[in-house]
This record gives C-alpha cells, sequence and structure tokens, in this order.
C-alpha cells in the first residue's frame, strides 16, 4: 500500500515487531528503580507490540487527513521547539500553555526525541516512521490538555489516556502497574488513586485522537476550547488525589518524602 506520494505504508525491510512480555517485565522493573530513564518506556513498548497497530496506522496515513498532515506537518518538534513563534499566539492559546509548561520542566520535544534514537532503532523511509514519530512527539501535549502534571501519578495518567487513543499493552502494564506501585507507597492514604488512573482511562477513550488533528491550527487555538472540542474535562479524581496527599502531608511530586514511608525506612534501619 502506497501513499498518493508514493511512499510505501511499511518498508519491506523494516523488521516485524516481537512479542516479549518477559522483556517488557524486566524493563518495567528497572523503570520502578530509575523512573527517569524514558529509554525503558520506549523498550517496554517495542516488547508489547499493539495488535491495533498497523490498522490505526494505515487508516490515518492513508487518508486525505493523513496526506494533509504529511505534507503540512512532516515533523512535530521543529514546530514545537519553536516557542518564539508559539509565543505569538493570543494569550491564552494552548501553544502559551505548552510553553509554560515545557519551560517550567526544563524539556524539549528534541530531547524526548533523543531520548528514543538513544534505543539505536533503524529508520525506514515508511509512512510508519512518520505516523510513530507524530504519536511519540505528541506525549508532552497530553500533559498540557489533560491537565495530568510529571508527577508519578500524571505520568501514570498520561499513559492510559494514551491508551485510550492507541492501544498498547506497554501503557496498560506500565500505567495500571504504576498506580498500584503508587497505591502501596501510600498504603494508608484516602487518595483514590486507581480511580484517577481509571478516570484517564475513560477520557483517552472519549476523546477523538489528537495526532489525527492539525497541531499547528489546534496550538494557536485558546486552550479551552481544544479542551472541548477533544472532549478532555478536568481530571477530578487526579486533583482529589492532589488535595488529599496534601492535607496528608505528602508531597504529590515527591512520594517518597511522604512521612509514613520516613517512618517505615527508620523502622527498617533499626
Amino acid at each position: 500500500m502506497f501513499a498518493a506520494d508514493g511512499t510505501v505504508l511499511r518498508h519491506p525491510d523494516r523488521p516485524e515487531p516481537r512479542y516479549r512480555p518477559l522483556r517488557a517485565v524486566r524493563n518495567f522493573q528497572a523503570l520502578m528503580k530509575d523512573k527517569e530513564d524514558t529509554s525503558l518506556v520506549f523498550k517496554i513498548f517495542e516488547s508489547l507490540p499493539s495488535g491495533s497497530f498497523m490498522t490505526r496506522a494505515r487508516d490515518l496515513c492513508l487518508s486525505e487527513r493523513g496526506e494533509m498532515l504529511r505534507k503540512t506537518e512532516p515533523a512535530l518538534p521543529e514546530i514545537l521547539d519553536d516557542h518564539a513563534a508559539l509565543r505569538r499566539t493570543p494569550k491564552g492559546s494552548l501553544a502559551h500553555a505548552y510553553c509554560d509548561f515545557m519551560e517550567a520542566e526544563g524539556l524539549t520535544a528534541a530531547g524526548l526525541v533523543a531520548e528514543a534514537e538513544r534505543l539505536g532503532r533503524a529508520k525506514f523511509p515508511d509512512l510508519l516512521q512518520w505516523f510513530m514519530e507524530r504519536s511519540r512527539d505528541t506525549h508532552d501535549l497530553f500533559h498540557v490538555l489533560t491537565g495530568y502534571g510529571r508527577d508519578a501519578l500524571g505520568e501514570q495518567c498520561v499513559l492510559l489516556f494514551t491508551h485510550g487513543q492507541s492501544p498498547s499493552q506497554g501503557h496498560l502494564l506500565i500505567g495500571y502497574a504504576g498506580a498500584a506501585n503508587i497505591k502501596k507507597m501510600v498504603k494508608d492514604s484516602n487518595a483514590p488513586v486507581i480511580g484517577a488512573v481509571r478516570e484517564a482511562h475513560r477520557t483517552g477513550k472519549g476523546a477523538p485522537s489528537l495526532m489525527a488533528q492539525p497541531i499547528r491550527e489546534i496550538l494557536a487555538q485558546p486552550i479551552d476550547d481544544v479542551r472541548k472540542a477533544l472532549r478532555i474535562p478536568q481530571p477530578q479524581l487526579y486533583l482529589e488525589c492532589h488535595c488529599i496527599w496534601r492535607e496528608e502531608g505528602i508531597d504529590p511530586y515527591d512520594l517518597l518524602a511522604s512521612p509514613q514511608l520516613a517512618d517505615e525506612q527508620e523502622l527498617l534501619a533499626a
């Protein structure tokens, strides 16, 4: 199958994905020990290929919308990292919110690309390459649109929101197992951790595909209008978790520093 410009959907030299659940579990265990090693996330997804991936890729890439997006937005990082241009959009736009988020977190779209390329995977001149890269490059936009932060729970919520958009066992493994790990870390808390990730999962299922949207266009629109159009409500249970944790003296962005965990560490040391 080919696009109108002759680009093949799947290059004949592209390796067939291999389902390797044990490798995924090992990498997940490593990720729990070093949550900043983003390359482990890519390895988990690589080990748990989605059965619906080819169908979703074909449906977008070979559609009129896909043809338009490839022509107008062949690569998202150069758009997303041009903050000077994004800041020229009206105040209150998705672009301003995105720049605020990325600058506050010290992130760049190019940095996410670099993390993925650390794996050394071969690239191929096919439509799948564009599709996979576009999926990767919209990750931080999910954070901004959903309101989920880069705290431990926020990351699990974004992964399960993403599963609702692009089903993959990798999203389910990291999202739900990660949430269970958070629940274990703050076991005496009343925060609805599992409810929060389930809410994120439902929202992702109900929202139109973000990667199928004209990103440059929606960046210029008021963020509230974009959220309404994409059916992304405020994350009530996630915010409730943060509120409860703070009342319990737990920092949502540093769960390991919670008083109860500190007491457990003292008991272990004794």
